[in-house]
């Protein structure tokens, strides 16, 4: 079984407060874009696979890692052309087998990835393969789980990880995982994603000296037209991010100069969008 999970954006993101159990409550607009996406293949133990030979012919020991599950039963693959500097078994997809290994006994898997979305970019490619990974492995086996209960193990995994299993426009709330489906109307506009080479922002780092904004107008900007989304429609974490990495305010400022009428950092960043009109 072979799927594409893709990446997202962020409509505006708000940090509303902190909260007592020390995550951050969230509003924000997630919307998937699957012009970027990851590969990745999930197979019983003893099946053939269909990506493994292709992988192991453009890939070499410095761009690929394996790892094997202490009880034998998930062994892991992940090519990355950057290189793979984090360790297989603590990936988010062999954290979703691990989930669903201890509510069903499952059978032992091979799981293949190929990284070919960016890390550190605020793009959610990481939660886009576990959630792909939960219905997967749910399908592979016949679980026959629903997209809430999915959508519940995916929160485990991350605060992101549940929209992927919509993998539709939803508002996020609380740390992300609290989901309500939205109606996003962007016939006539066309959507461009930018990762700037070579810079990487992580959630720590973004998280840093973040003050909450207490904005929760969401709704109300994103109603109003695109068109005046440049002065109202926010990204909180543009306000830590960019004092350290100057080059992405100036690809934002950019964009607007090529004619968008709307730009911003996705997430924690580094990447960044912008709405053109067709």
């Amino acid at each position: 079984m072979v799927t594409s999970p893709n990446v997202k954006i962020n409509l505006g993101l708000s940090v509303i407060r902190k909260r007592e159990d020390g995550f951050h409550e969230l509003e924000t607009l997630f919307v998937p874009y699957f012009d970027i996406h990851d590969t990745l293949e999930i197979i019983t133990g003893d099946d053939f696979s269909v990506t493994s030979a292709s992988l192991f012919a453009r890939y070499d020991e410095g761009t690929m890692v394996q790892g094997i599950s202490e009880d034998g039963k998930l062994m892991i693959t992940i090519a990355r052309r950057e290189g793979v500097d984090w360790d297989p078994l603590k990936d988010l997809c062999s954290k979703a087998y691990a989930l669903l290994d201890a509510d069903f006994n499952l059978p032992p898997v091979k799981i293949f990835l190929e990284k070919t979305s960016p890390v550190g970019a605020g793009l959610g490619g990481g939660s886009a393969d576990a959630a792909f990974a939960l219905r997967m492995i749910s399908d592979l086996f016949e679980l026959k789980l629903s997209d809430e209960t999915l959508a519940g193990y995916a929160a485990r995994l991350g605060s992101d990880c549940s929209f992927f299993i919509y993998n539709k426009p939803m508002i996020g709330s609380g740390r992300g995982e609290i989901l309500e489906p939205y109606e996003l109307d962007l016939s006539g506009y066309q959507l461009q994603v930018i990762v700037p080479e070579g810079v990487a922002v992580s959630t720590a780092e973004a998280y840093k000296g973040i003050k909450p904004s207490g904005r929760t107008n969401l709704k109300e900007v994103l109603a109003q037209p695109v068109e005046s989304w440049k002065e109202s429609l926010v990204n909180d974490f543009e306000e830590t991010v960019f004092p350290h990495h100057p080059e992405i305010p100036a690809i934002k400022n950019s964009l607007y100069e090529s004619g968008a009428v709307y730009a911003a950092m996705s997430g924690s960043g580094s990447a960044l969008f912008a709405i053109y009109r067709k």
